[in-house]
């Protein structure tokens, strides 16, 4: 590859069953921390509402706790789904944020609900969810604003959006479809794919149309491809293995609206017989993780960036024992990063 691998970290903040949001949170920082010391580049913190196993539900908010717990790494949302809200306040929020840790703060946007259908109603009553059909019109609008460049003729031309900052925040489109690649391309947005959630077969086809199909823009001269891949490394497979139990049960309680406890240990995950169907339906569900030890985690993982072109992966990481999360972090560092980190 023509450049360094690049990794950075999509934090969920994973809750696990008989843990409490606090502590959840809590994680999330101590993790950014420790990425900062073992060499991620950045750290996207998720937006997910009425899942009982993941606690990030508002990243504006914990992005400002985890850049003020770090010096250097930049932190972003991974990301903020548009459609829910008004470009002019999420611009206000990320423009405030980027004042206060400049040059360090990134801007994903998506156009998925992050929750069920009932969760997109509550977070546009009393009023009604917006047309996702203007997501485009909305990302031209935020970026109007946080440039202080909307056209002469838009009705809030000349609204100002807090105080001048020197730069700008990081703005990147995330999706999982063609249609998000897109955007990004005819945006000149930098474009990150989800190869974890779905159309993973695609997704090298996807980046590739986005490629091709770039227009060059002053916030990003050139395509730039971010790759989000789920992934659990310990030293051993069968360790590996054993930790990521918890989310092969949790695809399915959640699949059944069962998840309303939260992560499950290994043993509890353990206990559970999976019937046919249920194996059917992990195969064939889009979902891909990369699971092992550290020589075998990293070629996939490199096996993954020169499939896409790219040289920025972005890791999640979600199973019930948080010392086993951080491990996994640590040790996919060392084999792609170089070195070992101690404190």
């Amino acid at each position: 590859m023509a450049r360094p691998l690049t990794l950075s970290v999509v934090e969920q903040s994973p809750l696990r069953k008989g843990g409490t949001g606090a502590q959840a949170l809590r994680e999330s920082v101590e993790l950014a921390v420790a990425c900062e010391r073992w060499g991620y580049a950045r750290v996207w913190v998720a937006e997910h509402h009425n899942i009982a196993g993941i606690a990030s539900t508002s990243p504006e908010i914990l992005i400002g706790q985890i850049a003020a717990a770090t010096r250097t790494i930049r932190v972003g949302s991974g990301g903020v789904m548009l459609p829910h809200y008004s470009a002019f306040k999420v611009a206000e929020n990320f423009r405030m944020l980027e004042t206060l840790f400049p040059g360090r703060i990134d801007l994903g946007l998506g156009r998925a609900p992050g929750g069920d259908q009932r969760t997109l109603m509550a977070l546009a009553y009393p009023g009604h969810p917006n047309d996702v059909r203007a997501y485009p019109e909305q990302v031209d609008d935020l970026i109007g604003f946080l440039s202080d460049a909307l056209p002469p003729d838009h009705p809030f031309a000349g609204m100002r959006i807090g105080a001048p900052c020197e730069g700008l925040p990081e703005v990147w489109l995330l999706g999982s479809g063609v249609d998000s690649a897109m955007l990004a391309a005819s945006r000149g947005l930098p474009f990150s794919f989800a190869h974890f959630f779905g159309n993973s077969s695609q997704g090298p086809a996807i980046t590739d149309y986005y490629r091709k199909n770039f227009r060059p823009s002053p916030r990003c001269p050139e395509p730039r491809v971010h790759v989000a891949v789920q992934v659990m490394c310990a030293d051993t497979r069968e360790e590996a293995e054993w930790h990521a139990s918890s989310m092969k049960l949790g695809r399915i309680q959640m699949a059944r609206n069962q998840g309303g406890s939260g992560i499950v240990s290994p043993e509890e995950a353990a206990q559970h017989v999976f019937t046919p169907e249920e194996e059917a339906f992990l195969a064939h569900s889009g979902m891909r993780a990369t699971v092992g030890d550290p020589k075998s985690v990293a070629a996939e993982l490199l096996g993954i960036a020169e499939r896409y072109g790219s040289d920025e992966l972005g890791i999640v990481t979600i199973c019930y024992d948080f010392a086993a999360r951080m491990r996994s972090f640590e040790l996919v560092a060392e084999q792609l990063l170089g070195g070992t980190y101690g404190d």
